[in-house]
């Protein structure tokens, strides 16, 4: 097994992930998005049935029109709910990612399941992990990324777009691209707020 440092180390990685909602137009390697893919296909799934789908957006078009449909569904009321739940700068942050950060940014991975896999139960468990590899080996390379689920409302037009078969049904969007705003330590309550010793209560 190879053990030479090749990059970050794993906590650093894990302890600084952020979601990125801005990111620059530059073009991302094919070799960058095939090691991002391969970390994502090695994440565990509900009976190894691995039944993951990636398809990887770059036209501009395609891109262009996901972002309308979000930005859309924002501007008519999804901003005014999302603003009595979140502190101002991150509705700010949010707004813009759902206004221009979405459609611009230079790779859209749509992830979906193959429903002949694997029992519709066992989807989130089995397509969840394989998001977090992916996003975290997209930390790890110097990109920026987030998982979104708000474009499968808009199921019905990625279906047309992408040409997926009835079997394949998107579950999240991760923009990818290198960061264009640099961003600080990520919010986190503290592990010892959210843990219990022995018995739910018991402090750790």
């Amino acid at each position: 097994m190879n053990t030479d440092a090749t990059g970050p180390a794993f906590f650093d990685v894990v302890l600084n992930q952020r979601a990125h909602r801005y990111l620059s137009p530059d073009a991302v390697a094919d070799s960058l998005i095939e090691q991002i893919l391969t970390a994502a296909t090695h994440a565990p799934s509900g009976e190894n049935a691995q039944p993951w789908i990636f398809v990887v957006v770059r036209d501009p078009v395609v891109r262009g029109e996901v972002g309308r449909l979000v930005a859309e569904s924002w501007t008519s009321g999804s901003s005014d709910r999302t603003a009595e739940m979140v502190p101002p700068w991150m509705h700010r942050e949010v707004d813009h990612w759902a206004r221009e950060g979405l459609a611009t940014a230079p790779v859209h991975v749509v992830v979906c399941v193959d429903e002949r896999l694997c029992h519709e139960g066992l989807w989130g468990s089995s397509i969840f992990p394989a998001v977090q590899n992916l996003l975290l080996a997209a930390s790890a390379l110097g990109l920026g990324s987030l998982m979104s689920t708000y474009p499968v409302a808009f199921t019905p037009q990625l279906r047309t777009m992408l040409s997926l078969p009835d079997h394949v049904h998107p579950l999240a969007v991760v923009p990818l691209g290198f960061p264009a705003k640099a961003l600080g330590p990520p919010r986190r309550i503290p592990m010892q707020d959210k843990t219990f010793r022995e018995r739910y209560g018991e402090a750790w």
